[in-house]
């Protein structure tokens, strides 16, 4: 083996913003379950439409499912959570992040510490399986006002000839019921909406969307600048706060320094002679799984989950019929679009059809979601893919070995291993650590460092 090369590494400068943007959501959930505030919380999914309570005034705060959940795992609290959840009778083959989330409903605790934030009302965009009825049941325990938006029929496919009527009607479909949802808001908070806000929220989401994306297309650079694990760090604050001024902020300052850090040669990882592709979420206990890939020279470039969860892709085929995706580009008029409510509507409903790649690869038919992580390893120059195979979500296990099997008839490698996104219980840390060993071998790599 000849000489290996070694990148130069730095931490990112917008680190510390990054963990603000976050840790502020959860600072205003606490306040609230303190009485300390009393923000106006809105809970659900956060796959879209979480800008349209913005509508309802600045003190609007979201409160997504997934992402605590996710936190719950990595703060190591998973196990508290679920044992009140499953006193319920709830089972363990559940989504991860949703029995970390009602079992701090039940338990009335809060994983940041102090009692549960409970929300003012749920509002959820039905898109998977788990989804529509995850906040049923919170509501119904707390007496909570429920509103769910169905989209499981709504998007449109890219290639399936499908006709202009069949695909104006999914996108009416879930533009009446956005206006359903309006007239249901404030009827049940007393509050006059206020579409001037909807249109700040509209903007910011659709333009920190595009730019996360773009974000992500700079890692097809080698080295690329960012790792898998810092990305899982940058990735939520839009799906967090991705409404928000601050966050489109934030996104374009992430893209000013990767742009810096690829001109002056920084890596994410300062031994990249191995790409690969990871597969479903991580398990976010388990995140030292991403720095002993490291060990080896081998960085995870990204995944359809940090890529893709609010959307921001166009999913396309080439002249060769070969499937790609790339940073969607907001409207040139955009502002202009957005003067009316019926604009900002509709602007909006577009852009989650369109542009959802996220939510719509849950609904694909099955050889489009073969062929996504395909696209990504293909463009993102990788040598091999690495997949979660995560019990703690439906969705996602939905079709995975056949996306395995069309990631290997691509001539990508894939390295398979067990686990829950946010049940350690379900993890076997030295069996996967000997799958990894044994993957690195068959691909003749060896540890670089211990």
């Amino acid at each position: 083996m000849g000489e290996i090369k070694k990148y130069p590494t730095k931490s990112f400068d917008c680190w510390n913003k990054a963990k603000e943007l976050r840790m502020e959501i959860y600072q205003k959930l606490a306040q609230k379950a303190s009485g300390e505030k009393n923000w106006l919380v809105v809970s659900g999914g956060t796959e879209g439409l979480i800008g349209l309570p913005a509508g309802l005034g600045d003190d609007y705060i979201p409160y997504g499912g997934e992402p605590y959940g996710a936190s719950t795992g990595a703060l190591g609290k998973s196990e508290e959570m679920m044992a009140h959840c499953e006193a319920k009778g709830y089972a363990r083959d559940l989504c991860g992040y949703c029995r970390n989330y009602l079992g701090s409903v039940f338990g009335d605790k809060f994983s940041f510490g102090g009692k549960y934030p409970h929300p003012d009302f749920y509002f959820q965009l039905h898109f998977c399986d788990t989804h529509g009825k995850w906040y049923q049941p919170c509501a119904e325990y707390t007496g909570k006002p429920y509103f769910v938006i169905d989209i499981g029929a709504s998007y449109r496919w890219p290639k399936w000839n499908e006709s202009e009527g069949r695909r104006k009607n999914k996108y009416e479909y879930l533009l009446v019921q956005m206006y359903d949802a309006i007239e249901w808001m404030e009827k049940i908070t007393g509050r006059k909406f206020d579409d001037e806000k909807l249109a700040n929220a509209v903007y910011n989401e659709i333009m920190s969307t595009s730019m996360w994306a773009k974000c992500c297309e700079l890692n097809k650079n080698i080295p690329a600048p960012m790792d898998e694990k810092s990305m899982f760090a940058f990735y939520v604050v839009h799906v967090l706060r991705r409404h928000t001024k601050e966050a489109l902020e934030f996104f374009n300052i992430l893209y000013d320094e990767l742009k810096e850090r690829i001109a002056k040669g920084i890596a994410g990882s300062a031994y990249e002679r191995y790409r690969m592709v990871h597969n479903s979420q991580p398990p976010w206990y388990a995140l030292h799984l991403f720095r002993y890939l490291e060990k080896f020279g081998v960085v995870c470039v990204g995944s359809q989950y940090d890529f893709m969860l609010s959307g921001g892709w166009d999913y396309y085929y080439d002249e060769k019929d070969v499937s790609h995706i790339r940073a969607a580009e907001p409207p040139a008029d955009i502002k202009e679009k957005l003067r009316t409510r019926d604009g900002s509507l509709k602007t909006l409903a577009s852009w989650i059809l369109d542009y959802g790649l996220q939510i719509i690869s849950f609904r694909f038919p099955m050889i489009e979601r073969r062929n996504i992580d395909v696209a990504i390893a293909r463009d993102w120059n990788c040598q091999g893919a690495i997949m979660h195979l995560n019990r703690g979500c439906e969705g996602w296990a939905v079709g995975q070995l056949e996306v395995r099997r069309a990631l290997v008839e691509a001539g990508f490698p894939v390295l398979a291993y067990e686990g829950n996104v946010a049940d350690p219980r379900e993890f076997d840390e030295p069996r996967t650590y000997a799958r990894i060993d044994a993957f690195m071998e068959s691909q003749r790599l060896k540890k670089l460092m211990d």
